[in-house]
C-alpha cells in the first residue's frame, strides 16, 4: 500500500468535490482527512505516471503563506519516500 500525505496550505481546506473525484478513482483505496493533512492510501504504483488533482478552497486568510509538503510513501517501508513541496497560485 503507498501513502500521499498532504499538508494543507495554512488557512485552507480541501473541497468536498475534490475528495469525490480522488475516491471516484480506481487505484484510490481510501482518503482520511486529519486535522489539516490529506491522507491518500493507493492499493500500489507502477511505472505508469499518476496525477492527482486537490482542490483547495481558502477558509481563513493567512498572511505570509508559507509552502506545504507533499510525501509518498510504501506503507510497510516508510523509509522509501518522496517529498516536494507546493504553494497557493494566489501568493
Amino acid at each position: 500500500m503507498v501513502i500521499i500525505e498532504v499538508s494543507l496550505l495554512s488557512g485552507f481546506i480541501m473541497t468536498s468535490r475534490s475528495r469525490m473525484l480522488l475516491e471516484n478513482r480506481t487505484i484510490v483505496k481510501k482518503i482520511e482527512v486529519k486535522a489539516n493533512v490529506v491522507y491518500i492510501y493507493l492499493e500500489k504504483l507502477n511505472d505508469e505516471s499518476q496525477t492527482f488533482t486537490l482542490q483547495l478552497e481558502r477558509e481563513i486568510q493567512v498572511k505570509n503563506l508559507k509552502p506545504a509538503s507533499i510525501k509518498i510513501y510504501d506503507y510497510y517501508q516508510p523509509e522509501e519516500r518522496a517529498l516536494a513541496e507546493y504553494s497557493a497560485v494566489c501568493s
